[in-house]
């Protein structure tokens, strides 16, 4: 994992533009280049015996792989949750979050609305100076 490249804050819609690279284990989306991505949303689907869930952040779903450590807590649905791991494209199955941390933001419902009002702020003064310089 390359540390130094910034987990993005995204929304999952956009998760869906990502490409896989042929080098460096990472992805890309408009150019930028990365490995971790940053989601807040809402558990629709719970498995905690094979570690995985679903979250859905309004404008898509992605679905989560949690570790041994994360599988003991208490995962339920409809939690509203901010997750960040590393972003795995898979041949043949969608793409996946290796949850590398994940926190439970129920206790805080003005989060949800943070949120989007943060990924477009990310967007507008991070991340579109960089599509445009690789356009």
């Amino acid at each position: 994992m390359d540390y130094s490249l910034a987990a993005l804050k995204l929304l999952c819609r956009q998760l869906k533009d990502a490409r896989q690279t042929p080098s460096n284990n990472a992805a890309t989306l408009g150019g930028i280049l990365f490995q971790r991505a940053w989601l807040q949303g809402i558990l629709v689907s719970v498995d905690k015996q094979n570690g995985k869930l679903i979250l859905d952040d309004g404008t898509g779903t992605v679905d989560l792989s949690l570790s041994r450590d994360f599988r003991l807590r208490p995962w339920s649905l409809g939690m509203y949750v901010m997750v960040v791991g590393a972003f795995v494209v898979r041949t043949n199955e969608p793409s996946i979050i290796a949850v590398h941390k994940i926190v439970d933001l129920s206790k805080f419902p003005g989060r949800e609305a943070m949120w989007y009002l943060e990924v477009m702020e990310a967007y507008k003064m991070f991340y579109e100076p960089l599509i445009e310089e690789f356009s």
